[in-house]
This record gives structure tokens, sequence and C-alpha cells, in this order.
């Protein structure tokens, strides 16, 4: 039985609905240890046979069959396997990829083989050697000549061992001398055991095989037998083939992005400015938000939540009673049964006071009793406040003179209205319509002295309960906590504790407190910044929108320039998606080094800001977190591989026949 055998062979091209037969039943075989030249006119379907043989083309009647396998009915996947397994070639124009060195043009076949790639190297070397080539490996297609680029052919095609040689038009683009060398080593190739097959239209280069198959019109019309082939016992392969691997598709793209680094570098400039633009956004949004919580923080502890009753204004209020908006123990207790509270505090807040030393500046301040909201704050200086002492905010100490620190063990002067009084006189004020009724005296002011015991990194300048309780009963003020202070056992609870407590309803369902959270303050402004980062990171985005399209536009232009390639690559055994992958991963190359080189000027500019503002708020302005550089890196890859899919796809669906013919 034959090694290879054609079966009536029949090939037909269409122009609209008019056939143009090309081979008109074929019938061949062909055994191994063979040189058989197919020798004929061009347009006599030569070429079409070797395509045919080679499986690259499927569309034609009759049957390959190969060491007793049939190829009829063979899916994709199989004339991959056999072109990777069996077939081996050798083109006329010798159609090496022109980015990949010598011995990287060889190692291609070699990737599609079960070797490591210590022996891939190895194979690659000695067959570069036997060819005569073993002082080039390292130079590029296009500084050798035409007989070099032959040898370099003829040793890929040989890389895979495979057991039938198809050389088209070997000689066609070379001198009398190289033409002989190169048929000696295809004449050595078919000593070897090997089924070589070679297409020419040149008699003498038939001449030189040991069989001439003559071609014309579509049909066969001369078979003859120049001498004796060369007998052989091998049956099998010596390397057996796989698929080219994920990691050799990203080797080659990697390649082939080193090899236009120039024109890559542009659009990888073009894509690190959308992300450049959307990062620094992004983190300006982080620093932002960080200052105003600094900011805010600094004077108020955020997890704290503040209640008290709500009291009327205007008229209505001179007709109530204080004493229901007054906070008593009966509240401490209803308050502190809500989950997730650490501590709650009754507690008082004077307004309308002032502190002075001696005949200094008066600064006018709010002074609350210690309470839960304070707990939190750093003393600067000094201590704790206990008995007749005062412990004073930095802001505070700072209105009172310039050396705030000097102001602990010091004696201020505290003038305060009386609350009560004040409250009444407004009230009535309210009843005769802004006019105080007569007879009606001014609230009285108090003054006190006390003690400095420290300064308070923030909050509100404060004194203990039993002081400020102390002071209002020397002076016959009726003394009753105004607020009630809460702490939060975490930030993330402030908003639950809130919600239950406005829940809290009296007899009548109406709410028993009105509830302050600096905490929900606070996430409301960062809800703010965040959506104003966005919204401006979005519309830079846009840029990555052009930056998508450029790549789109580069990729197509890399489709059309690496069309030989794309046909050599399947004449070797890729497949479709291997040729789909080696785009993507381009892509991917694109996009990665763009969100690195935007990170790289995002950071850049990250510290020119902040070093410039530095001065003025002493805070990171500009802060990026990690899952900003994280979405950096994944949208720019992602935007990148989305970009590749249409021109990867084309790529992949190219006919290799009319790839291979691309530039010819």
């Amino acid at each position: 039985m034959a090694f290879l055998a054609l079966q009536n062979i029949r090939k037909s091209y269409y122009l609209g609905k008019e056939e143009f037969p090309v081979l008109k039943g074929i019938d061949l075989a062909f055994e191994r240890g063979e040189f058989v030249s197919i020798l004929g006119e061009s347009g006599g379907g030569k070429s079409t046979l070797m395509n045919i043989i080679g499986g690259l083309d499927h569309n034609f009647t009759g049957d390959v069959v190969v060491n007793g396998q049939s190829l009829k009915g063979a899916k994709e996947k199989d004339f991959d396997q056999y072109r990777r397994q069996t077939i081996g070639f050798i083109f006329q124009s010798f159609n090496l990829i022109s980015h990949l060195t010598i011995l990287e043009n060889v190692l291609i076949s070699l990737k599609m083989t079960t070797l490591n790639t210590k022996e891939q190297e190895k194979r690659a070397l000695e067959l570069l050697e036997q060819v005569g080539l073993s002082e080039h490996v390292k130079k590029h297609p296009n500084q050798l000549s035409g007989g070099q680029k032959q040898r370099v052919a003829i040793a890929r095609a040989l890389a895979s061992d495979p057991e039938v040689i198809i050389a088209d038009e070997p000689t066609g683009a070379l001198d009398a001398q190289n033409t002989q060398e190169v048929l000696e080593i295809l004449d050595g190739i078919a000593k070897s055991g090997k089924l070589v097959i070679a297409v020419t239209h040149s008699k003498a280069v038939a001449d030189f095989g040991t069989r001439i198959v003559h071609l014309a019109d579509g049909k066969i019309d001369g078979d003859t037998i120049n001498r004796e082939k060369y007998t052989t016992d091998k049956a099998a392969n010596l390397i057996p083939s796989r698929p080219l691997s994920y990691l050799a598709n990203v080797r080659m793209a990697w390649e082939h992005v080193r090899y236009n680094i120039k024109r890559n570098l542009l659009i990888i400039f073009g894509g690190s400015i959308g992300i450049f633009a959307v990062i620094l956004f992004l983190g300006l949004g982080n620093g932002i938000k960080g200052y105003m919580n600094q900011q805010i923080t600094s004077l108020v502890n955020p997890k704290t939540i503040t209640l008290n009753k709500p009291i009327p204004t205007g008229a209505a209020a001179a007709k109530s009673d204080p004493s229901r908006y007054e906070l008593t123990n009966a509240d401490l207790k209803k308050v502190q049964a809500v989950k997730h509270i650490d501590e709650a505090d009754l507690a008082y807040l004077l307004s309308n006071a002032s502190l002075q030393l001696g005949n200094g500046k008066k600064a006018p301040t709010q002074i609350m009793t210690w309470n839960a909201s304070l707990k939190d704050q750093k003393i600067i200086t000094g201590h704790q406040a206990k008995g007749n002492e005062i412990l004073l905010s930095k802001a505070d100490a700072q209105a009172i003179q310039k050396n705030y620190k000097g102001l602990v063990g010091q004696t201020l002067n505290l003038r305060f209205v009386d609350p009560i009084a004040a409250a009444k006189a407004q009230a009535a004020n309210a009843q005769f319509g802004g006019q105080t009724p007569p007879g009606m005296e001014a609230p009285r002011t108090i003054q006190v002295t006390i003690k400095v015991a420290g300064i308070l990194d923030g909050g509100a300048s404060s004194m203990p309960l039993a002081n400020m309780k102390q002071i209002f009963t020397d002076h016959k003020i009726d003394f009753k906590a105004n607020f009630l202070a809460v702490d939060v056992d975490t930030l993330a609870n402030v908003k639950q504790v809130s919600k239950d407590l406005k829940a809290l309803k009296n007899n009548n369902g109406k709410a028993l407190y009105e509830v302050r959270s600096v905490g929900s303050v606070l996430d409301t402004i960062n809800t703010y910044i965040s959506l104003a980062a966005n919204i401006l990171a979005a519309i830079a985005g846009i840029s990555l929108l052009v930056s998508a399209i450029m790549i789109i536009v580069v990729l197509y232009i890399s489709v059309s320039e690496r069309t030989k390639e794309i046909g050599i690559l399947r004449a070797l055994g890729g497949r479709k998606k291997d040729i789909s992958r080696l785009f993507t991963a381009e892509a991917f190359f694109i996009g990665a080094f763009s969100a690195i080189l935007g990170l790289v000027f995002a950071y850049i500019m990250q510290t020119v800001i902040n070093l410039g503002v530095h001065s003025l708020i002493n805070y990171p302005i500009v802060n990026f977190s990690l899952g900003n550089v994280i979405f950096a890196m994944v949208i720019s890859i992602v935007i990148s591989l989305l970009a590749a899919a249409a021109p990867s796809h084309v790529a992949a669906r190219l006919d290799p026949i009319e790839s291979l013919a691309a530039g010819d």
C-alpha cells in the first residue's frame, strides 16, 4: 500500500456561476524515499495539487489517503494536526518571518512538538549546522542571501521531523550554484527515508529527482521513473507533535512588539494619557476625602452622635414648659439600650461664653461638659480637667494667646450669659413681636475664674460636669443637661445607630430626639466627593476610547503586514485560535504597558502636586489607593483586549493559501 495516495482529485474555481476546472481527476501514489518532481507549465494546477496534499486546501472532491488514513471528512483541527505531524513546507519565496532571527524561525515548528525548550534549541542548532548556517543563527532574514534563506526554510521544514516535504519551486529564486546545493539537500532528505515532492516548471530541476510526474491542463499526462527510489524501513515520526502553546504565542507576540517598538511606543504613550487622567482624578478624590475627614475628625469624633429634645421656637417657645426639653437619666437609659453604643453621657453645652487671660483678648467660645464625643481627642499638653479646671481646645487657646501651650496652669476669666434667663427673654421677645416686654430685665452676665488644665488637639473646650453644675448652683441657675452624647462602637455602625435613635417615639408617635451625627455628615460629604471624582474620571476616560480606536487601527495594520506570517503559521500547523491569540497577546502588552506608563506619569504628578500644597494644608491631596492602581491596570488591559477582538477574529479567518500568496 502506498504511503500517500491521491484518489480521483477534482478541483474547480468559480467566477459567479461559471466553473473553471483546475484538477480533473488526479490519481497518484507516492512512497517514502521518493524525490518526486511535479513538472508543468504555470496554470496547470501544480500549486493547487500541492495545497491539497499539504492539507491547506480542503475544498475538493476525491480523497487523500496518508499511511492508510483517509482525510475525507476531516475537521479543521485534524488538518492542523496533519500539517504539524506529517507535512513540511519549503516555499519558493522562502516565507521566513522577518522579525524573528534565523534560529527563532526554525524554532517555530519545534514549538509545536513535545520536545522541551532545551531539546528544541539543540535540534534547531543541529539543523542549521547541517545546512551550513551555524554562524548566522542570530541574524534576521533580511541579512541573508537568497540561497541562505532557502536553507533556513529547509531547516524549518525538517524541524518537526515530518514524513512528507513539499517544496514549491524551491530553486525558482536561486542562482545555478545555490540551485545545485538545494537540490542535493532535498535528495539527501529523500535518502533519509522521507517523501519529497517538488513542484517545478524546470526540466533540469525535475531530472534531478527519482521520478517526474507531468501535469498539464489539470491532468496527469506523464509519470516517469528517473532512478530507483531510496529504500527505507522508517515507519513513524520520531518527534510527536502538539498544538502551539499559549506561552509560545505570547512570546511571539512580544517579539513583534519589540520589532515595531517605535510605533508601539506611540500607541502606548497615547493610551497612557487616558490612564493617567483617570487615575489622577481618582487619587484627587481620595485625597480630598481624606483631608475633609481629617479636618472634621480633628474637631469631633466621627463615631459620636448627639441628641437633644426638639425645642420649639418663636411664640410656641414662650408657651412651652422648659422641663419637657431637659434630658434626664431616663433618657440616658433609653439610649443605652440601643445596640452598638459603647458609651452615652448626659452633657451640657454652654453658649454665649468667652475666655480671657487678665486684660488680654476676649475669646468667644462654647464650652461643653466632658462627654463621649471628646474621649478620642488627644491632649497636647497638660492633663485632663478636674475640679475647677478647664481643658481648652487648641483653637480657643490660640485665640487667647499665640503661645497657647503657655496657658497650662494659668487662671482665666470665664464669662457667660445666664442661659435660662436668655432663653426666657428670647421667648418673650418672640411673643411681643421682637420687642422686650416692659419691666423685663436683661439676662445677667456671670463671671468666674477657672484654671487651665491642658490643651486638647481638637474638639471643644470642656470641663467636668460636676464643675459646670457647681458654677450654675453658686449663681442660682437651674442646671439641667441639654444634650446627650453617644459614642458608637465602630464608624460603620453610625448610620444604623442614628436610624435606631430616630426611631424612638413618645406616646404621641413623635420622635423623642433630634439626632445629629458627624459620621453621617462625613458619609454624605464623601459620597458627593466620590461622585464628583468618578464623573471627572469618566470624562477623562473618554480618551481611553480614542486609545482603543488607535489599538484597533494598529492591529488591523499589523494583520495586513503579517498576512504572510499568518499563512506560514497555518502551513506549519498553527490553529485559528493560535492566530487569534497572537494578536490578542500583542494587544495585552500594549494595554499593560500603557497602564504602567500612565501610572508612572500619575505618581510623578502626585509628587509634584503634593509638594506644591504641602506648605498650605500639610496633607497629601492626591492619594492613590491599591484599588485605584489595580483598576487602572485592569481597565487598560480590558480595553486593549476588547479592541483586539475584531482584528484577531479577522486574522484567524484568513485563508492560509491566500495569506501565503500575499506580497508575492
